[in-house]
């Protein structure tokens, strides 16, 4: 008996009260992040289905995040004057589009173009979705409603890149089509379920000057900024240190990786709830902290059992974080320009995204890994220093 009261409280309690636009937009999110199958392929499917050299894919890659820092700043307008969903809807009938031209492209110029524009629309979504939650849900259940999205995405994401391991076996171009059909039905559900909430009558007003000029939107995105330099370590430099500097192979590596999708996906739904209701500031400076701490362990690492160790580590701390950052952002942005501060937002993690790997792999080229994982690790301290520093400020919100 007492089973059968507890599931039903704690099902509720996780995933219960929430608008069934919300839910759409999940959905849709989870059914995209399924399909994200190109994105962890670029390099291989560059040099060895369109035989580029590895400077010449190098170039290709630098072009999608190039694209991608134009994106952010052009998403957040697009949301506060054509409307969240719209704007969404566009931007991934775009993301179709190209990555159906990219799969097709056969000459440099034409997969160089191709890369840009996929670097530009592909994450155009993240600042509409980003001011839809907060636009849909109240102020107490967006930490939880930020969470589930933030579930949802590595639940997806986790799936979608072993499946796309397998299926390029047959052939590169099914990742394109796949990818390309998750996009569209992520544009359908979104269109057909989710209502407009833009704020009539000021979407006009104001734009990046006015989120220029706020103080402290300007320090969180800062701290996100460290913390986004943090956890690209992950994809960037984490790879090549383990498998070049420690010397494990890329199945060991692989192994290790695979118990952050596994963590999250078990883990974050069973905190979700009961850390959306501890203060914001204080749990976004802990879950930074404790990322810090797991990245500059692993200049310590040695074998495959260490890095699983270290990994565990960051991974805590980016469950705490997961929906944090979301919520204080919703409780800094003014209702019509979500959009904007969302793409200020989304902006530190493309040039994170940038950043991370020029200062990872000159940081381990000059000074080895203890010079890379310490300095890692300061830069998440200094990010939570900062987030405490902006507390006063962003409780008075």
């Amino acid at each position: 008996m007492t089973s059968t009261g507890v599931k039903p409280t704690f099902l509720r309690s996780s995933f219960g009260g929430l608008p069934r636009p919300f839910w759409a937009l999940w959905g849709g999110t989870l059914v995209n992040r399924l399909g994200t199958m190109v994105m962890p392929f670029t390099g291989v499917y560059l040099t060895q289905a369109r035989g580029l050299s590895i400077a010449a894919a190098g170039l290709v890659m630098a072009l999608f995040g190039a694209g991608s820092l134009v994106s952010q700043l052009l998403a957040g307008v697009l949301a506060d004057r054509i409307g969240r969903r719209a704007t969404l809807s566009g931007g991934m009938l775009a993301t179709a589009a190209a990555m159906l031209a990219l799969g097709y492209s056969t000459t440099l110029p034409a997969i160089l173009a191709s890369m840009f524009l996929l670097g530009l629309v592909a994450d155009a979504y993240r600042p509409a979705s980003n001011a839809l939650v907060a636009d849909l849900i109240s102020p107490q259940e967006r930490p939880r409603a930020y969470g589930l999205l933030f579930w949802a995405i590595n639940l997806g994401y986790s799936v979608g890149m072993t499946a796309g391991g397998w299926l390029a076996q047959a052939g590169f171009l099914w990742l394109f089509w796949v990818d390309a059909v998750s996009c569209v039905a992520f544009a359908v559900l979104v269109w057909r379920a989710v209502p407009e909430t833009r704020p009539m009558g000021k979407s006009e007003a104001g734009g990046f000057g006015v989120v220029l000029r706020d103080r402290v939107m300007v320090g969180f995105t800062l701290v996100i900024l460290g913390n986004a330099l943090l956890y690209s370590q992950t994809f960037t430099t984490l790879p090549m240190a383990m498998t070049e500097g420690v010397g494990l192979t890329t199945a060991q590596f692989g192994l290790a990786m695979a118990l952050n999708g596994v963590l999250i996906v078990i883990v974050q739904p069973l905190v979700s709830g009961w850390l959306g209701r501890r203060d914001p500031v204080r749990t976004l400076a802990l879950g930074i902290a404790v990322m810090s701490a797991g990245f500059a362990l692993t200049a310590f690492v040695t074998t495959t059992f260490w890095l699983a160790v270290t990994i565990a580590v960051w991974t805590a701390g980016e469950v705490v974080t997961a929906g944090i950052a979301g919520t204080i952002l919703a409780r800094l942005a003014p209702p019509h320009l979500r959009g904007r501060y969302s793409g200020l937002f989304g902006f530190s993690w493309s040039v994170a995204a940038v950043l991370a790997p020029l200062l990872g792999g000159g940081l381990l080229e000059l000074g080895g890994p203890r010079a890379l994982w310490f300095t890692t690790g300061g830069i998440g301290l200094v990010a939570t220093a900062g987030m405490l520093a902006l507390g006063p400020a962003i409780r008075r919100r």
